[in-house]
């Protein structure tokens, strides 16, 4: 079998994945560095140039070879393995379809199974934490308004960060309803109301920007070019560091722990868990036949229960909710 695996390859990422399945372009990276670490491998093992690469180089033995190598020389979590094993099944399982010699080898990689590791610990910042970080946000300087707006508006919608940083300026309604349109996995849009502080602070920061092109990326860097994930994740990191305590183990504080935050005090607000699923766009195809359609009049309710840190409201709503010693509760949230 000498069958040529470039243009498999390509069809896989270009027909299926992206006009079959509709995957975003981030999860295209995601699928493009699993294999291309796989391939890297394949070529070292085969002693062969990556373009000289065969079908029949591709075996289940290597499959395992390679997972072993992901643990005991590059030293990743299992987790990280059953990642790399998922985007390698799935590109076996595209060749067998395409190419039936290779269905033998295919259901052998689909037989290999995932490693069992235990769930990542879930992180959520207190409202006081929050109250703090919101208090401690510098109120001058060339990013003090943009970096305020955008950890209000992560707060505000728990949005997750790749949303953030694909929004436009045609996805925000400022005037009437105040809501955000967010376009999430799956292809799928889903509608956020926002608090009045998030549109005031929004405001302002769209004010000093001299283009108003409904294109035109909300959150950029100060040369005005589009923060990227990672630059999200950069600004999130550095006005968090005063949270983490010397005295307890490390928090990674990045965006998608706003999105747990947010979830956590929706809850505690005594929000409907389903209103919170739409809310955060975590509602499958499945689940909406199970689930009553959440909409935007139910989500403005949930709103009014949880206020912004930066209200000045002296009422305390804080209270230990029984919630949190729910097993099944907490599973849920850490899927978030």
């Amino acid at each position: 079998m000498n069958t040529e695996l470039g243009p498999l390859l390509y069809s896989f990422f270009e027909d299926y994945l992206k006009c079959q399945k509709g995957l975003q372009p981030s999860s295209l990276k995601s699928y493009r560095d699993r294999l291309k670490l796989f391939l890297v491998y394949l070529a070292e093992t085969t002693r062969h140039k990556v373009s000289r690469l065969k079908l029949a180089d591709l075996t289940c033995a290597t499959v395992l070879a390679f997972l072993q190598s992901l643990e005991s020389n590059r030293k990743n979590h299992v987790r990280t393995r059953n990642q790399r094993l998922a985007a390698i099944r799935g590109f076996f399982d595209y060749l067998a379809r395409h190419v039936p010699e290779m269905l033998k080898e295919a259901q052998s990689v689909a037989g290999i199974p995932t490693k069992r590791s235990a769930p990542p610990e879930t992180f959520f910042l207190e409202r006081d934490e929050m109250a703090t970080l919101f208090g401690s946000l510098p109120s001058k300087g060339l990013s003090a308004l943009r970096d305020r707006a955008l950890l209000l508006f992560l707060y505000n919608t728990g949005a997750r960060v790749q949303e953030v940083a694909d929004l436009r300026l045609k996805n925000l309604e400022l005037e009437g309803p105040l809501r955000v349109h967010l376009h999430g996995k799956g292809d799928k849009w889903r509608v956020c109301p926002l608090w009045k502080e998030t549109v005031v602070l929004l405001k302002q920061l769209l004010a000093d920007q001299s283009v108003s092109d409904p294109e035109r990326v909300v959150f950029t860097s100060l040369r005005g070019q589009a923060l990227t994930r990672f630059g999200i994740y950069k600004i999130v990191h550095r006005h968090t560091r005063s949270l983490i305590k010397p005295n307890e183990p490390r928090r990674r504080i990045s965006p998608h722990i706003f999105r747990h935050t947010s979830a956590v005090h929706l809850l505690e607000s005594g929000v409907e868990v389903n209103v919170i699923r739409g809310w955060l766009g975590h509602v499958s195809l499945e689940t909406t036949n199970r689930y009553a359609e959440i909409n935007l009049r139910m989500k403005e309710a949930a709103l009014q229960a949880c206020q912004p840190p930066v209200s000045g409201s002296s009422e305390d709503r804080l209270r230990k909710p029984i919630w949190r010693e729910d097993a099944e509760l907490m599973k849920w949230l850490k899927g978030l």
